[in-house]
């Protein structure tokens, strides 16, 4: 089963701040980390639930991405057959609410 991946306000606005962030215009290397982060989160159509649920929320899971201190937390639920990914954020950051 294929689930569909669908990308809130929120967390197309988080890819477009991290892409900046990293510089992504100006920096291949940079441009080919941002490409494999939105991979990864496209790779959630094939088992989204293979994920842990949050902390924070039982209802929410969390895609982990990244190594050592650049960890990023993929935030999303799943609805029927939707991926629903809801926020973008550094693992260093405090708990979302």
């Amino acid at each position: 089963m294929t689930y569909v991946v669908r990308f809130t306000a929120r967390a197309e606005r988080d890819l477009r701040h991290l892409y900046q962030e990293v510089d992504g215009v100006n920096s291949a290397a940079a441009r080919k980390w941002y490409q494999g982060l939105k991979k990864k989160i496209l790779s959630l159509d094939k088992n989204p639930n293979r994920c842990p649920v949050t902390p924070e929320n039982g209802e929410l899971r969390h895609l982990l991405c990244g190594h050592s201190r650049n960890i990023y937390r993929v935030i999303y639920r799943v609805i029927g057959m939707q991926v629903e990914v809801l926020h973008i954020r550094h693992g260093s950051r405090k708990r979302f609410s």
